[in-house]
């Protein structure tokens, strides 16, 4: 972090905690985040005790409640906030907040993610704000496919599909991936879809988010058939090249495109 930036620059994460009221974590994967918080010199270790720490990544809720109790044996305050509103609400400020473990220190921690984002939704105890995230992802997924076969459909069909999807928004089928998210090039400006699929959400985060959901659904014995399907297409289309692509790139899969090439 540059200083010229607003922040000052630090050689370790004790040296960025040490005077700290709060931390905000983002990582990939949930070992990170244990590593972070728990291991050797990691924050619980290097913070004051009155720090609150908030980690926003997208991570397994038994990993989030992990972490959690990581932090209650140290005396730390700990919250669970994953992310929703993708690389466009970062961009915007509008991202949602999904935050899980005590009201007291999500209501505390508003002002917070008021500075990121529009909105704050509080989900439960711990883990509760990775459990909603989950399950928001593996809906995301499943609609993403579905909308991608129903505009692929309808060009088959020889509809225009921006038509189709005036009438679509207009109809039962609307949905955020079909009107602010749309899969089809040339539909709507600054989506992923109408910039070669660059940039947004790659395909691999996407069918790491469906293994959390798939992992969450054996833990408490949910039934997920769409959930399973979605995640053997999304790999299917990770082999096929569409790994570092935004995952709204299945529509080159379900529409052939990619085989076109």
């Amino acid at each position: 972090m540059l200083k010229n930036a607003g922040g000052d620059p630090a050689i370790s994460v004790a040296d960025a905690v040490r005077n700290c009221d709060w931390v905000l974590s983002m990582l990939q994967n949930g070992q990170q985040v244990l590593e972070l918080y728990g291991g050797a010199n990691g924050v619980l270790e290097c913070s004051p005790e009155h720090i609150l720490c908030i980690d926003c990544s997208t991570i397994a809720p038994s990993e989030a409640r992990a972490a959690h109790e990581l932090a209650q044996q140290s005396g730390r305050k700990f919250i669970d906030a994953p992310v929703s509103g993708g690389t466009s609400g970062a961009e915007l400020g509008t991202l949602s907040f999904l935050a899980g473990g005590d009201k007291a220190l999500v209501e505390l921690a508003r002002p917070i993610f008021a500075a990121m984002g529009k909105k704050t939704l509080y989900a439960g105890p711990a883990g509760a704000g990775q459990s909603a995230k989950v399950c928001n992802n593996m809906l995301l997924a499943i609609t993403m496919i579905g909308t991608s076969e129903a505009m692929a459909l309808g060009e088959k069909l020889g509809l225009d599909s921006k038509t189709l999807t005036e009438i679509i928004s207009s109809s039962s089928g609307r949905n955020w991936s079909l009107d602010t998210y749309n899969p089809v090039p040339g539909i709507m400006e600054n989506v992923p879809s109408s910039k070669g699929y660059c940039g947004g959400f790659p395909t691999e985060l996407m069918i790491k988010d469906l293994g959390l959901a798939i992992e969450a659904s054996n833990e408490c014995g949910a039934n997920i058939p769409l959930g399973a399907l979605a995640t053997s297409l999304y790999r299917l289309w990770q082999n096929t090249g569409g790994a570092h692509l935004d995952f709204s790139s299945i529509f080159r899969l379900v529409s052939g495109v990619c085989e076109e090439q």
